[in-house]
């Protein structure tokens, strides 16, 4: 599984959030302005499908594209990746540099810490 760019990962958004969508219809969500052309657009869908995240079903010409990799999938593969490159395989040094950054409350660690005792 191939990293995606951050224009793949908003398109990859957008078919999670809709699950099947037709080029026109992705285009009619993507947030704020300017949005891609058409053309890009599709683009970018035909490569997310040649690198395996998305399949189709054909309706005579026009395609509808929905995702074939899950969120979590993604998300767990490249989470793993970053806690590597970034945090030395170490999600204890991921807390922290979150906390110190104030971007974890105390109420949020406390309740990381019940769902760690749950699954102990």
């Amino acid at each position: 599984m191939q990293k995606l760019t951050n224009k793949e990962e908003e398109v990859m958004q957008l078919l999670w959030k809709l699950e099947k969508a037709f080029v026109r219809e992705l285009l009619d969500a993507f947030p704020g302005t300017p949005k891609p052309h058409y053309n890009t657009l599709s683009t970018m869908v035909r490569n997310l499908e040649e690198k395996g995240f998305v399949g189709h079903e054909a309706f005579g010409n026009t395609h509808r594209y929905f995702p074939v990799i899950s969120k979590e999938q993604y998300r767990r593969k490249y989470i793993g990746e970053t806690v590597a490159d970034y945090f030395d395989h170490n999600y204890k040094n991921l807390v922290s540099f979150f906390a110190k950054e104030e971007k974890i409350s105390v109420e949020e660690l406390k309740e990381i810490i019940n769902l760690i005792e749950k699954k102990s």
